[in-house]
């Protein structure tokens, strides 16, 4: 059976999301700072993708407008903070908690979207923002800032809220160049934000277990698994993208109960139904929206 462009994009992310959710788990494995898994995530990634090119004989060189220079640096940063607050959030509290606040992403797209392209904000993505907040409100025990699964749910929303940036600024850059070659830049200048920061922690990296950990976060779960990301929104819109994205905390919580035997609560389950079910509407919503339009 032939398969069609839409049907790789599909399938190039729903395997990119899997991967995604699996990541997590690697915030509960190592016992580095989220700085240094980001750094070894990053870098190991960003070789891998690199030997990638090379073999495939591609031109590494950006040829398109002079701007995407700087706008690949902003990517770099912005995908570097994400996968800090990501980590972070998961390592302070849990893999549900950090994958659930996380999976909010596609609120935070309904809500940019507009702002990028000068739409009007509909009343009913206000609504399910809301709701959303309903969800969270039944994953904190309490609203002290000192709990630390309060914590954990505000860093885990930042960090959705930068890969839905993230999301919206990819669908600008998927037109002139390959998902392989974006990847590699964004992994790159990641690498070199993060560097300077992170000279204070390189003492801690003292087991080559844990290295061998980041290694494959690096080569698999971030240059194979943003790849595709990436390569499948060439054919698919982010709007479909967030729909499958939502499988992540699914995915993420079931491996952390069978690998790290971590079972989230009742009151963790029925927020995390709650914020799915939220976000699985607003991005049917506004893929059925765009669909209206581009017909």
């Amino acid at each position: 059976m032939i398969m069609t462009d839409r049907s790789k994009g599909l399938a190039a992310v729903n395997i990119a999301v899997l991967l995604f959710g699996t990541a997590g788990l690697f915030g509960k494995l190592l016992t580095f700072s989220p700085l240094i898994i980001v750094l070894g995530r990053v870098s190991f990634a960003s070789f891998a993708l690199l030997i990638f090119l090379l073999i495939r004989r591609e031109r590494l060189l950006i040829e398109g407008r002079k701007g995407h220079y700087l706008l690949l640096i902003c990517l770099g940063v912005i995908l570097a903070i994400h996968w800090l607050t990501f980590f972070h959030a998961i390592q302070i509290s849990t893999v549900a908690i950090g994958l659930l606040s996380f999976s909010t992403f596609p609120i935070y797209v309904s809500l940019l979207e507009p702002l990028f392209f000068r739409e009007k904000l509909a009343l009913k993505y206000l609504v399910l923002a809301l709701i959303t907040l309903l969800g969270i409100r039944l994953l904190v025990p309490e609203f002290e800032l000192a709990d630390r699964t309060l914590q954990g749910v505000l860093w885990g929303s930042l960090s959705g809220m930068l890969f839905a940036l993230l999301t919206l600024l990819n669908r600008r850059l998927v037109v002139f160049y390959k998902a392989e070659k974006i990847a590699l830049y964004q992994n790159v200048f990641a690498m070199l934000f993060l560097l300077p920061l992170t000279f204070r922690y390189l003492t801690d990296i003292n087991s080559w277990g844990e290295i061998g950990m980041l290694i494959v976060l690096g080569f698999v779960f971030t240059a194979l698994s943003h790849t595709l990301f990436i390569q499948g929104l060439k054919s698919i819109s982010a709007r479909t993208a967030s729909i499958i994205a939502c499988l992540e905390p699914v995915y993420g919580i079931i491996l952390a109960m069978l690998i790290i035997s971590e079972i989230p609560g009742l009151k963790t389950l029925i927020g995390g139904a709650i914020i799915i079910a939220a976000v699985l509407y607003v991005t049917i919503s506004l893929k059925r929206e765009a669909e209206m339009i581009e017909e």
